[in-house]
């Protein structure tokens, strides 16, 4: 049994916690996860207050365990869902796109544990500063909204700098990418991901199958010139929005483009008009399964590599 700080802060069997995915992380998705050991996430994405209550209830019926609750801190509703999250005493809420100080307060109020996605060194010592009992260090080959850091980079850097539990992100699929983290510095690792083809997640069966399929260079990188690079599959989409991209069209018309596009490749499947967000460790995810298999192969994977190290040192 692996030991962990981060286990012992919120009370998870194993320190994994599932990504916090918009349109896919929703109360089943996240039950499931905790069920198995992990802590799960809800995404609230751009959603707004009811949407988020309505799925903390559903998660709150459906495990006993611990659960989070992912806020994009951009969100035109994020002061009120917020409040929501404060008001039902989420047990974990994380955080993306910014800094949470201004809700910080509220939140530790109610007894939460607030654990931001951190992009940077700076930001990890700025949240932690402000009461963040750990922090998610994402690196840029995670799928969705990124940074510029790589994970093998950024995770040491950020572990050195605060003395909070480090949870490991961007580009680990499997036990290989956990135990590396482990030696990064890191207590944790989240999966997005891998956690795409979960059973219980409601992701399209198009989405499933791109993951299934993916090749070690299937990803590429947009938004970058608007300062919100976003990683995704190469689609006729990604591929539009580029080539629009980088012909200088206003972010007016690239917004207009994007709009819905997650939400057609989420729920819809739909091949040509969808962004397929992922991670470049989609070319390492081969099968699909159940959250409490994907948590189990992980930890055995993870476990057998960490008890095999000493054999290296001569």
């Amino acid at each position: 049994m692996i030991k962990s700080r981060i286990c012992e802060l919120i009370g998870l069997q194993y320190p994994i916690f599932q990504g916090g995915m918009a349109w896919v992380s929703e109360s089943k998705l996240a039950a499931a996860v905790s069920n198995a050991g992990g802590l799960g996430i809800i995404s609230a994405g751009s959603a707004d207050a009811a949407y988020v209550r309505d799925e903390v209830r559903k998660c709150k019926q459906l495990t006993d365990k611990p659960f989070g609750v992912n806020v994009m801190l951009l969100s035109p509703f994020a002061a009120e869902v917020a409040q929501v999250l404060a008001d039902e005493k989420v047990p974990v809420i994380t955080t993306g796109a910014g800094n949470p100080g201004k809700f910080m307060k509220i939140w530790l109020e109610a007894g939460i544990k607030v654990i931001p996605v951190v992009p940077s060194v700076a930001l990890a010592k700025k949240v932690e500063s402000v009461g963040a009992a750990a922090v998610i260090a994402e690196g840029g080959e995670s799928g969705g909204h990124i940074g510029e850091l790589a994970t093998m980079t950024l995770v040491p850097q950020v572990a050195e700098a605060v003395n909070i539990p480090v949870i490991a992100a961007g580009g680990i699929a499997d036990g290989r990418g956990m135990a590396a983290a482990y030696m990064l510095g890191a207590d944790a690792v989240q999966c997005g991901t891998r956690f795409l083809v979960a059973d219980e997640c409601r992701a399209s069966e198009v989405y499933k199958d791109k993951v299934i399929a993916a090749g070690d260079i299937e990803t590429i990188v947009t938004g970058r010139k608007g300062g919100h690079p976003v990683r995704a599959f190469k689609t006729p989409f990604t591929r539009k929005y580029a080539k629009m991209e980088q012909a200088g069209v206003s972010e007016e018309e690239l917004n207009k483009l994007g709009t819905g596009a997650l939400r057609k490749a989420v729920m819809d499947g739909n091949a040509e008009e969808g962004c397929f967000m992922a991670g470049q460790s989609a070319g390492m995810v081969h099968k699909r399964q159940s959250a409490a298999e994907i948590i189990r192969d992980l930890m055995e994977e993870c476990e057998a590599i960490l008890k095999n190290a000493p054999s290296l040192v001569v």
